[in-house]
C-alpha cells in the first residue's frame, strides 16, 4: 500500500527525507503529494536539484509554478505559515513530516491534525505530550495505529540509544558523560551576527568550535528512564557541514576490557541491529560516514577501557541522511500498523 504524505518545512532534513525517498527505497510505500515551505518554488527547484553536501538528485527535478516534478510524481508546494489552513483533508493525506524544526508541542501538531492530516511525524526531540518518542530498532514496537502524533527523536539519541541498552543488558551502566561533536547547522551565521541570544551561536560558525546546550541526556532519560540522573551531555560544534561523532564515557558495573566491548558492538551489528549500527576498524575520517544511512557507526580503533569499568567509544554518525532514513523507518512502520 502507497500512504500519502506531506513535508512541513523544507530546510536540512525535510530536503533529506525527500531525496531518501527516492534514494533509499522508500517510494513504493510513502507518496510526498504536498510540501509546505515559505520560500518561492524556484528556490525550492533549485535547492532541491542541487545540493552541496548530498551532490545532484538521482532523478530529474522541475517545476510548473505550482508543483515541483520529480521523475514523473507531481508534489504541490505550498506557502502558508498557519497549519490550519492547509489543505490535508482535501489531500487526504496520511501523515504530515513535521520538518520545519520551530515547535515541538502538541497543540501545534493538532493544527495539522485538525486541517485533515491523519497522522504527524515530528523530526526533533518532542515535548513529553505527544503520544511516543520512537528510536527505530529499539521502541518501534510499541507503535500502534491509533497513536497521532509521535517523534523521531534527534540524529543523536539515535546513535546512542540502541547502544546504551545494548550495554547496560551486557555489563550494567552505572552513570555516563557524553560529547556530541556535531557538525555547524543552519541557525549558525557564517560570520558573526546579533540574530542569536546565545551569544556562542553570534560567532562564525566557519572559524570556531562552538559550546551548545543540548538536551541529549533529557532524551536518554525519556527513552532509558533507568538512566534517569545518570548521565551529564556536552555538545561541540565544529567548522564541517555533515556527518558528527558521539565520544562516550560510561561506568559500567562488570569488568570489562575493549576487546569485550568490540566484540559485543560488533556481533550487534551483524545481527540485531544490522542496518542500523555499524562497526568499523578501518582508520577512518568523518567524511567517509556522509550519505551513510545507518545510525551510527562504532570506530573500535578508538575503544578503550581505564581500570576496567571506564569506557570510552567513538561512533560516528551522518546526522541528515542517517537519521533521515530512520524518520522514514518510523513513518513506514506506524503507517503499516493494523492495531
Amino acid at each position: 500500500m502507497t500512504y500519502r504524505v506531506a513535508i512541513n518545512g523544507y530546510g536540512r532534513i525535510g530536503q533529506s527525507v525527500l531525496r531518501a525517498i527516492y534514494e533509499s527505497g522508500y517510494r513504493d510505500q510513502l507518496q510526498v503529494v504536498a510540501l509546505n515551505e515559505l520560500s518561492d518554488i524556484e528556490t525550492v527547484c533549485y535547492l532541491t536539484r542541487y545540493d552541496t553536501t548530498h551532490g545532484r538528485f538521482p532523478v530529474p527535478v522541475d517545476h510548473d509554478g505550482e508543483n515541483l516534478l520529480i521523475n514523473g510524481d507531481s508534489i504541490r508546494v505550498l506557502n502558508e505559515a498557519d497549519p490550519e489552513k492547509l489543505p490535508w483533508q482535501e489531500m487526504n493525506i496520511d501523515l504530515v513530516l513535521e520538518c520545519s524544526g520551530t515547535f515541538s508541542d502538541r497543540a501545534t501538531a493538532q493544527r495539522h491534525l485538525d486541517s485533515g492530516a491523519a497522522r504527524l511525524l515530528f523530526s526533533q526531540p518532542a515535548q513529553a505530550d505527544v503520544d511516543a518518542t520512537i528510536v527505530y530498532g529499539f521502541n518501534d514496537q510499541i507503535l500502534t495505529a491509533d497513536q497521532k502524533v509521535v517523534a523521531a527523536g534527534s540524529c543523536t539519541t539515535n546513535c546512542i540509544v540502541p547502544l546504551l541498552d545494548l550495554i547496560d543488558g551486557e555489563l550494567g551502566i552505572e552513570n555516563g558523560v557524553t560529547t556530541t561533536v556535531h557538525s555547524a547547522m543552519n541557525d549558525q551565521p557564517v560570520i558573526d551576527s546579533y540574530h542569536q541570544t546565545d551569544l556562542r551561536l553570534t560567532r562564525s560558525a566557519m572559524h570556531s568550535i562552538i559550546p551548545v546546550d543540548t538536551g541529549l541526556n533529557r532524551g536518554i532519560e525519556r527513552l532509558l528512564p533507568q538512566m534517569s540522573g545518570r548521565f551529564e551531555c556536552l555538545h561541540l560544534r565544529v567548522p564541517t557541514i555533515n556527518v558528527s561523532v558521539l565520544d562516550i564515557s560510561l561506568n559500567v558495573r562488570t569488568a570489562t576490557d575493549a576487546q569485550q566491548i568490540n566484540q559485543l558492538l560488533r556481533e550487534a551489528s551483524q545481527g540485531p541491529l544490522q542496518g542500523l549500527l555499524g562497526y568499523t576498524e578501518e582508520p577512518h575520517a568523518s567524511v567517509d560516514f556522509n550519505r551513510d544511512p545507518r545510525s551510527a557507526i562504532v570506530d573500535g580503533t578508538q575503544t578503550r577501557v581505564s581500570g576496567g569499568s571506564l569506557v570510552k567509544l567513538l561512533c560516528w554518525f551522518d546526522n541528515e541522511w542517517g537519521f533521515a532514513n530512520r524518520m522514514l523507518d518510523v513513518a513506514k512502520a506506524w503507517l503499516a500498523c493494523r492495531h
